[in-house]
């Protein structure tokens, strides 16, 4: 059985594994598409957008509604991913350690 020390230098560690977690989901991007690839938006796993891009042949003024329809799906969707991502970095730096539920990391 691990002693006293060897739990606090296992807790430590796990904590440095988060924070270093954390700060690499800034590094981490996703792309969210919509309309079959006329919207896309980048965005890193902590949810900044990164990039927006909108195919020609949705500017002409008559598609307003569309493209502000297909730009808020592209945003969920990359949103969505950027959450995978984010879980899939902190079931990797806990080791798979499930946390308790209800338990919100700082990110």
């Amino acid at each position: 059985m691990p002693d006293l020390n060897e739990i606090m230098k296992m807790a430590q560690d796990a904590q440095n594994r988060l924070m270093q977690a954390q700060a690499d989901l800034d590094k981490v991007e996703v792309e969210g598409v919509s309309g079959g690839g006329l919207v896309r938006i980048k965005a890193t796993a902590k949810g900044r957008i990164v990039s927006v891009d909108i195919d020609e042949s949705l500017l002409a003024p008559s598609e307003k509604q569309m493209v502000e329809d297909l730009i808020a799906a592209a945003i969920n969707d990359a949103r969505a991913k950027a959450d995978v991502a984010s879980q899939e970095a902190i079931k990797d730096a806990t080791g798979g350690l499930q946390l308790p539920p209800g338990f919100k990391m700082p990110f």
